[in-house]
Order: C-alpha cells, then sequence, then structure tokens
C-alpha cells in the first residue's frame, strides 16, 4: 500500500521523497519525517459537483494518512478537496491555503483563524519547511491562485499549481535551477499544454522536472508521451521524470 511505503521509506539527509497522486497532488518526506501535501485530490467530489469523472484510483484514502503540513494552491476542487481536507485536518495538520480558499473553509466549519492565508510574495515556515507563495495565471476569474516555492534541506522545490505560461513569472531570480519543478501539462482551463511545459522548464533550468495535472479526468486532456518529445526537442539538457500515479522519487 501506498500509505506503508510513505510511512517507512527512509529519507536521507540533504534530500526529499516525493510521491505523485495523481492530477496535481503531491506528498513530501523530509529528512525530519515531516509529511507535506499539495493539491491532493482523494475523493470523487468533482464529479458530484461538476460532472468530471476520475479514470484512475484513489491513490490514498483521506483517513490513510496524517500530514503535517497541508497547502491549497487555489480553491478549485480538485486543488482544495471539500470531501478530504477535513480529515487530512483531525491530525493537527497545519494549512496553508491561497486566500480564495477561505470562503470554502468556512463553509466546510474550518475555522479560518487556524489557516495561514498566502498570496503572492508571502513566506510561511513550518517545522522544517519554508513555503513561499509565488505569481501565476490561472486566469482573470482565479486571482488568487498561487504557484509554491518549497524550500527544505537544502532543496528548492517548485511546484506551478495551474497556470498558463508565464516566462515573465519563470525568469524570477529564486526560480532558476531549482532542484525540482512540478509543471501542469494538460493545456485546458488555463493551464500549460506539453509543449510550453517544456518551455517553462527550459526558462527555469531545474534539475528534475516532473509533469502533472493528465489522466484523472477525461475533460482535462494531457499527454505525457508528447512533453517527453518536447523535452527532448526543447530542453534535452533537463531530465525529466514521468511518475505513474502513486510513483515515488527522491531528489
Amino acid at each position: 500500500m501506498l500509505t506503508d511505503r510513505i510511512h517507512h521509506i527512509r529519507v536521507e539527509r540533504g534530500n526529499v521523497a516525493v510521491f505523485w497522486l495523481g492530477q496535481a497532488g503531491f506528498l513530501f518526506k523530509t529528512a525530519d519525517g515531516t509529511i507535506v501535501m499539495i493539491d491532493p485530490y482523494l475523493s470523487d467530489c468533482c464529479e458530484r459537483y461538476f460532472g468530471f469523472k476520475r479514470l484512475m484510483p484513489h491513490m490514498l484514502r483521506p483517513d490513510e494518512i496524517q500530514p503535517d503540513i497541508l497547502i491549497a494552491t487555489h480553491a478549485h476542487y480538485d486543488h482544495f478537496d471539500p470531501d478530504s481536507v477535513p480529515a487530512l485536518l483531525t491530525s493537527g495538520a497545519k494549512l496553508i491555503a491561497a486566500k480564495d480558499c477561505a470562503a470554502e473553509c468556512e463553509r466546510l466549519g474550518i475555522s479560518t483563524q487556524s489557516v495561514r492565508f498566502i498570496g503572492a510574495g508571502d513566506t510561511v515556515t513550518e517545522r522544517d519547511v519554508t513555503v513561499t507563495a509565488k505569481p501565476c495565471d490561472h486566469g482573470e476569474q482565479i486571482p488568487d491562485a498561487i504557484a509554491l516555492l518549497l524550500e527544505v534541506d537544502g532543496k528548492r522545490i517548485y511546484i506551478a499549481g495551474d497556470t498558463s505560461f508565464r516566462p515573465d513569472y519563470l525568469s524570477a531570480p529564486d526560480l532558476q535551477n531549482p532542484d525540482l519543478a512540478i509543471l501542469p501539462i494538460n493545456g485546458a482551463f488555463g493551464n500549460m499544454d506539453e509543449e510550453q511545459a517544456a518551455r517553462a522548464a527550459a526558462v527555469m533550468k531545474p534539475e528534475l522536472t516532473i509533469p502533472c495535472h493528465f489522466w484523472n479526468f477525461a475533460e482535462h486532456g494531457g499527454n505525457p508521451g508528447l512533453f517527453a518529445e518536447h523535452m527532448k526537442e526543447l530542453a534535452p539538457d533537463i531530465l525529466y521524470n514521468i511518475l505513474p500515479m502513486g510513483g515515488y522519487t527522491s531528489i
């Protein structure tokens, strides 16, 4: 089971374990044992609310994992999952969320006094993880959506969240040469497509690039094979890793 792998894996000092949970969801485990979850979509709520049927199996149930830090890049339900967030917080996890998640927290009965809402430029440190909100462009209707820069144990991890291709944002000095860049490739609903994600990698020059936001909904699109072709053409010197759902790597 994925939970067994997460709990039993030993992370060496100076490394971070990275698990893909499907869609835009990731779990990180640090050498100190801190578990960070970002945008986990663990339910079927998008089918219930919007008719978007899950095509891939659930990697985890929210009652199977106890994160120390839970982060939401914006309030769309495949990033802020209303069926999962309350359960993930029962163990006392710290919730860090984009500002547009405040209304959803109130609807769910989550005390906004216990949540750190952040916008571009804000920095929060919890345990051994420093989180900086970076600007992204998920369209005019989602102005509070954010990207993330995580710093832990000497590693820098960029998570684009949902965003169109904005090389002006990606060329920021603190985003150059990160250890890992996680980029959407679905090319719909305001997100980069496969070619644009490869171009984003070429701008940032990360040590490793991982694509996400594909395979979970038929309506979302995303072809990791096409992304690989564009990486070979546009960013041939940059490593990439197409993880299976539930897959793991270490940086």
